[in-house]
């Protein structure tokens, strides 16, 4: 894979080079350069933390719109879970669900569903496969892409079992080909909550099929729901039990494993970094299966919804346990089979490393000249450079990108030094003007003072 899709953009005019997206992105994937922030596609993973972070609102998800329904005859609506902890828990899913058909939609399939299958499937791998340890979930495409960058020796730790968005969406189009639709007349539209999800969508990982056709942003519809949920609509039966619907909060996917499964849960990216770390360094091989979510409470606190995501965690639980929804129980076994329990077949492989050079003997060099010039530097990692870091702004300039006095305290140095031997020079005055002068007495050796 050569060139990049990110779903995240920048929006230069608004952009007023603050520098607060610097210190939070996870991957160091943007500087400041001649006032305004540019993205290192390379190093971005859409996790939307620069989306939350700028004041200025110059970071932004490019999403589809409703547009985009008119390119298929049956349209189906992909609500993820998290969506269903908007509404302050004053509407069931069925009436969220219900809602959706009136936003032009045909049909919904619940993505909530979808995870209870892939709880049953994951279940099934975790009891049949015993290293490594933990095995980590795929259903947060920003964690994936993240261990692609920064942890690619953890990449045979993940499960390889599709996510929730993508099922739901294969299963979905299936069922309308047997009601007599024509595959490419169908549509299947996921309800986003974060910006990752899209670029999952847009630009699916090598040797992934993808069976989403559009992404919405839960921005984008929460409005036009509420209006239809306020003039009320038709209830949906629910498929998806409390368990599933409660994949949209964090601790989700954990709690439903089950007692018997070694669990751990963390959200919040650079929460994930720090666990993930503990896993490269071979600890925590007690754990099992290993829940990590990007945005801090899970996907109801995606870059793209509405509500505070500590509400929204607890409208979710709220409506998972209310009357209606389906126990959990054996989920799907003939779908499970039918579908060889969504198993990927081919390995993720790791981003295009980071390299200072083609050449390795160059490469290594280099590396050398990056470790002198961070030596050289302050490592304060002030920001004031528009790098994050001092290692940063160390690799942009040995890479040609920056220059040393792009550190203020290496330019306050410089032009301290400029000044002092200014300062020399002018106290300097030319024989001609009638400065003095030191000449040594060859008799004796002394130095004796002559006035021109």
């Amino acid at each position: 894979m050569t060139g990049y899709f990110h779903s995240v953009r920048l929006e230069t005019k608004k952009c007023k080079g603050c520098t607060n997206c610097i210190r939070r992105c996870p991957t160091e994937a943007i500087r400041v350069r001649e006032g305004r922030a540019c993205i290192i596609v390379e190093r971005c993973i859409d996790c939307g933390e620069c989306i939350r972070v700028c004041p200025n609102k110059a970071k932004t998800a490019v999403s589809d719109s409703y547009e985009k329904l008119a390119a298929f005859q049956y349209r189906i609506a992909l609500p993820a879970p998290a969506l269903y902890g908007q509404f302050k828990g004053e509407y069931t899913v069925g009436q969220i669900d219900g809602a959706l058909l009136q936003l032009g939609f045909d049909d919904v399939f619940e993505v909530a569903y979808a995870a209870d299958l892939i709880t049953a499937a994951t279940q099934e791998y975790v009891a049949e496969v015993g290293t490594p340890r933990p095995l980590i979930s795929q259903a947060c495409p920003a964690v994936v892409s993240l261990i692609q960058v920064r942890f690619p020796l953890l990449l045979p730790h993940l499960i390889p079992i599709d996510s929730p968005m993508n099922a739901a969406a294969r299963l979905a189009k299936d069922q309308a080909v047997a009601k007599g639709y024509a595959r490419a007349d169908t549509g299947a539209f996921f309800i986003t909550p974060c910006p990752a999800k899209i670029t999952a969508v847009r630009q699916p990982q090598q040797h992934f099929t993808n069976y989403v056709d559009g992404v919405l942003s839960i921005q984008e519809v929460y409005g036009d729901l509420l209006q239809v949920l306020k003039s009320g609509v038709t209830q949906l039966r629910v498929t998806a039990s409390g368990a599933g619907i409660n994949w949209g909060g964090a601790g989700g996917e954990a709690a439903a494993m089950g007692n018997d499964v070694a669990t751990l849960t963390v959200d919040g990216i650079h929460n994930v970094i720090g666990i993930l770390e503990e896993v490269e360094m071979g600890h925590l091989k007690e754990i099992d299966y290993l829940e990590c979510q990007a945005c801090t409470g899970g996907c109801v606190g995606g870059a793209l919804t509405v509500v505070n995501q500590n509400l929204a965690r607890m409208y979710l639980k709220k409506l998972a346990a209310a009357d209606g929804v389906p126990e959990k129980g054996q989920q799907g076994t003939a779908l499970l089979e039918r579908y060889n329990r969504f198993g990927i077949k081919k390995n993720i492989r790791p981003r295009q490393p980071f390299s200072l050079d083609e050449d390795v003997a160059k490469a290594i060099s280099k590396l050398d000249l990056l470790e002198r010039t961070l030596e050289s530097l302050p490592g304060l990692d002030c920001g004031s450079c528009g790098a994050p870091t001092c290692r940063a702004l160390a690799e942009d300039i040995v890479r040609g990108l920056s220059s040393e006095t792009d550190c203020v305290f290496k330019l306050r140095e410089k032009v301290s030094n400029l000044a002092r031997k200014v300062m020399e020079l002018a106290s300097l005055v030319p024989p001609s003007m009638g400065g003095v002068r030191e000449t040594k007495n060859e008799g004796n050796g002394e130095a004796d003072n002559e006035i021109d």
